[in-house]
């Protein structure tokens, strides 16, 4: 054991993270078999030895973020991301016979952890910490209302339009459009849990909710085109043997003179498959989308009007809901335990980490199938 510890702490130093240290991201050992579980497996060792209580941090983002600035999530890849990768190459994970995985196993978790976590909205996403003048806001509420404003900005939204919301969630960006835009439209997700409180939600207005599979729109014999398309945080499930598809799907559905806002996490590099422990405990057959894979997908397909990155504004979003779910665990039943908690705390840590970093970013694209005429005025 002992050269094993001598391995993993000379990988830590190139991280400057120290075992035992008096650092707020030094690690804190609390079962010696925590050094071979994480050579061996290594994301996933290192996320799963945390849920089981085997290593502490006082600042586990600060740790995390430490370790992805060096690098060591790629020079301990472990065995299990190896298979990942075999198995992302053999296979589409994100079929249309696996598309409802995700909504089970982590949508539908329970819509009360995620009103605890979300605040006033339940939106899912990344805030927009700005407002309309570029003032910096101090609220996520705020900052949520400012993000949805932002995209009805950017769509050009008008009373009377027809919007489609691909992956709408628990319906907030439609309530939000209907009530200050006037238009009607149309959400599908793959969760039952979001399908039935936005149904609740949008109740009284010119709202439809599907529980429906993306690929699944504009593929009957019916024509159904909409003014503009949105999708927030969606695209993330897709999957890059699913892009061209995806795309194709917009195009069919989008009216020749809409918009389609596109908001997603991207990462640097392309790849295609998930971190192993992501993969197993929060986003199952998850990927993140490069600008190459994204730029090669919709090709011929729409012109790109605008590339906005705020993945800055994520971290932000991040510590509010790591907060206020903080905050929220006693009041929350017993089936989120100990564990749970610690799975919930890693992923929202290393999910700051990763965009304090830069290795994530958050991308809000804006397309257009011909062009607008005279060129796009992009809002902020």
């Amino acid at each position: 054991m002992s050269a094993l510890r001598s391995r993993v702490e000379k990988l830590l130093s190139l991280a400057d993270v120290h075992v035992g240290g008096n650092r707020p991201w030094d690690l804190q050992v609390e079962d010696e078999r925590f050094f071979a579980r994480v050579m061996v497996e290594g994301s996933l060792g290192l996320g799963e030895s945390y849920m089981d209580g085997w290593w502490r941090a006082a600042s586990l983002d600060g740790l995390l973020c430490r370790l992805i600035m060096a690098d060591l999530d790629r020079k301990v890849r472990g065995v299990s991301a190896w298979l990942d990768g075999v198995r992302a190459y053999l296979t589409n994970l994100q079929s249309r016979r696996r598309s409802f995985v995700v909504g089970e196993q982590h949508y539908d978790l329970g819509n009360d952890l995620y009103r605890a976590m979300l605040g006033k909205r339940l939106v899912y996403s990344c805030g927009y910490w700005r407002d309309r003048d570029g003032a910096r806001l101090h609220e996520l509420d705020l900052a949520q209302e400012a993000k949805l404003d932002l995209v009805c900005r950017k769509l050009g939204l008008k009373p009377g339009m027809r919007v489609l919301d691909v992956g709408c969630g628990w319906g907030e960006a439609l309530k939000f459009a209907a009530q200050r835009y006037g238009i009607s439209g149309v959400g599908v997700t793959i969760s039952r849990e979001q399908a039935d409180y936005a149904r609740g939600l949008c109740a009284g207005l010119p709202i439809e909710i599907r529980l429906q599979d993306y690929r699944e729109l504009g593929a009957g014999a019916d024509d159904e085109r909409f003014d503009a398309i949105l999708s927030l945080g969606m695209f993330e499930h897709v999957g890059v043997k699913n892009y061209r598809t995806y795309f194709e799907m917009v195009r069919r559905s989008l009216s020749d003179s809409g918009l389609f806002l596109l908001h997603t996490i991207g990462t640097n590099l392309s790849v295609n498959v998930t971190d192993p422990w992501i993969a197993r405990y929060i986003f199952p057959n998850s990927m993140l989308p490069s600008a190459a894979q994204i730029a090669q997908s919709c090709e011929g397909q729409f012109v790109m009007e605008d590339w906005h990155n705020f993945g800055a504004d994520y971290e932000l979003t991040l510590q509010a809901w790591l907060d206020n779910v903080e905050r929220a665990w006693p009041q929350l039943p017993a089936r989120y335990d100990e564990r749970f908690r610690r799975m919930w705390r890693f992923y929202l840590s290393a999910s700051m980490a990763s965009f304090r970093s830069r290795h994530a970013q958050l991308w809000q694209l804006v397309l257009s199938p011909r062009g607008v005429p005279g060129g796009y005025i992009a809002p902020r």
